[in-house]
């Protein structure tokens, strides 16, 4: 503001000489600009506070002006062009401290953060706005300035109009939310090209692709694509995978294998649940369509892969071959296959595994033979699940190769290990002597084989032998007694005593 006189004390004359303004003034600008600045630090949300540095910097620019004014002479009736240069920058950090207190203190306590590419426009304005009220105090009239600068502007517009698109798409992108920091998206139509958005500027939107590729996507070219969000509006994916088994075997039989299966399977949800149908009939066989849902996005090849190891496994211990393409043509012969491995040493192997199990320690050679004939070996992947707590059951399985481990839980807490198995265990034996359900869960750590021990086999022995219900019975009751010393070292509640004799003959009779 142009003073009506110049101050005649000594202190007045040098201030005046140097910015222009009366003492009083003086006070009056930069008192509101360190008040209101002061209000802000006070006020601002925990680490939101390095936003002053803006208003800092100008109230620093606007103390450097002083020296340059030494060398700005003061002419009559008139401030020196430091003066305007000095309260530019006073009054562009009134206005942004005072923005920081309105957008930030108070905004962000009532409502989400605002979007950095609308701050950094309202502080712009806010720079705008203290250069018009520079202006109009110098007498200068800004819309006859503007006016003659038109073709000037036409001129710098025609350059920037893709900068300036991508500015807007920004923008937009900001006030539509189609996607946010952290989400996976698809931004064209190559599967190849999807990614984690890291940041999204004035420019462009950067994101890090499955192959940890940094790529930068201008704005523009974001708002004019079909952009497929993984992430919302659920947090969750869903993943296909497709297998096709034989026409020999039904459907119906094949996806419940499958989804049983991937239960458990890494990365694979329980809600939504997974499914399957039947998508297709190719020449090699019945098409399935498996479906399940994930939240890890990034490893999502992994919970494909751990998926198809798990079905391929299941499908194996089914006797369900996955049938190769029909069309193939052999024209030279193939090496012969190696020679089955003969029936008499798979038997030996099975009744070596049944004669270290203590429960059938009162069972005769010929009676254990009976057992291995009878029953078959499975193969589980590593980290499968054979058995679950509280499910029914009508066998037990003897270790072969491999390790497993033993978890249950109460109600819905955490599961607790109840120890780890190995070659010669075996588990199950209630649920095959008394058909109760299985009272904990077993893992594989490791791929196993297994001989798995079912109902029938045992009902011929105790039908041809009614008093091994006493002598498995004895040697049952051992076990259990084992397995509650367990339970009580583990903390899991220990299971009232019961009738085992009871328990295996009402089981058998039926």
């Amino acid at each position: 503001m142009q003073p009506s006189s110049i101050p005649n004390d000594i202190l007045d004359r040098t201030l005046w000489s140097l910015t222009g303004w009366t003492d009083v003034d003086a006070s009056r600008e930069v008192v509101l600009a360190v008040m209101a600045l002061a209000i802000f630090l006070a006020t601002a949300p925990r680490g939101r506070r390095w936003l002053a540095w803006g208003p800092i910097a100008l109230l620093f620019l606007a103390l450097g002006m002083l020296g340059f004014a030494f060398v700005m002479p003061v002419t009559a009736g008139a401030a020196p062009p430091a003066h305007y240069i000095l309260r530019f920058f006073v009054i562009s950090s009134l206005l942004q401290s005072l923005l920081m207190v309105f957008a930030i203190s108070g905004w962000e306590r009532f409502a989400s953060p605002m979007p950095k590419i609308f701050l950094d426009v309202l502080r712009w304005l806010t720079f705008a706005a203290a250069l018009l009220i520079v202006l109009w105090e110098a007498g200068i009239n800004a819309g006859e300035l503007l006016t003659g600068s038109a073709l000037i502007t036409a001129a710098f517009g025609f350059a920037l109009k893709d900068t300036l698109g991508n500015v807007f798409a920004g923008l937009a992108i900001h006030a539509e939310h189609p996607f946010e920091i952290g989400d996976w998206i698809q931004y064209d139509t190559n599967p190849a090209h999807i990614g984690r958005v890291v940041e999204i500027n004035w420019r462009a939107t950067k994101v890090i692709t499955l192959d940890e590729a940094y790529v930068i996507i201008p704005n523009g070219q974001l708002a004019q694509a079909s952009i497929r969000n993984f992430t919302k509006p659920e947090p969750w994916s869903r993943r296909s995978l497709y297998v096709v088994t034989p026409y020999e075997v039904s459907p119906q039989r094949v996806q419940a294998i499958i989804l049983d299966a991937i239960r458990g399977s890494f990365g694979v949800l329980e809600k939504p649940p997974p499914s399957v149908v039947t998508n297709d009939f190719k020449e090699r066989g019945v098409e399935h369509w498996v479906r399940l849902f994930t939240t890890e996005f990034d490893k999502r090849d992994r919970v494909d892969g751990m998926a198809r190891d798990r079905i391929w496994y299941a499908l194996a211990r089914n006797g369900i071959q996955i049938p190769v393409a029909t069309q193939s043509i052999r024209l030279t012969p193939l090496p012969p296959p190696p020679p089955p491995e003969p029936v008499e040493t798979v038997i030996g192997r099975r009744v070596k595994c049944l004669d270290s199990v203590g429960l059938l320690a009162s069972l005769g050679p010929q009676q254990v033979r009976l057992l291995a004939e009878r029953n078959e070996e499975r193969v589980y992947a590593a980290g499968e699940q054979i058995i679950r707590q509280g499910e029914d059951g009508q066998s037990m399985y003897v270790i072969m190769q491999g390790e497993v481990e033993v978890t249950a839980r109460d109600g819905d807490g955490s599961p607790v290990s109840l120890g780890t198995l190995g070659p010669g265990d075996y588990f199950g034996e209630m649920s095959l002597m008394t058909g109760a359900p299985r009272v904990a869960t077993v893992t594989t750590n490791s791929e196993a084989c297994l001989l798995k021990v079912d109902k029938q086999s045992f009902k011929e022995l105790i039908e041809a032998q009614p008093d091994l219900i006493e002598e498995m019975g004895s040697a049952l009751r051992i076990r259990l007694e084992e397995r509650s010393r367990a339970m009580a070292v583990a903390g899991r509640p220990v299971p009232e005593p019961q009738d085992i004799f009871g328990k295996i003959r009402d089981f058998f009779a039926t």
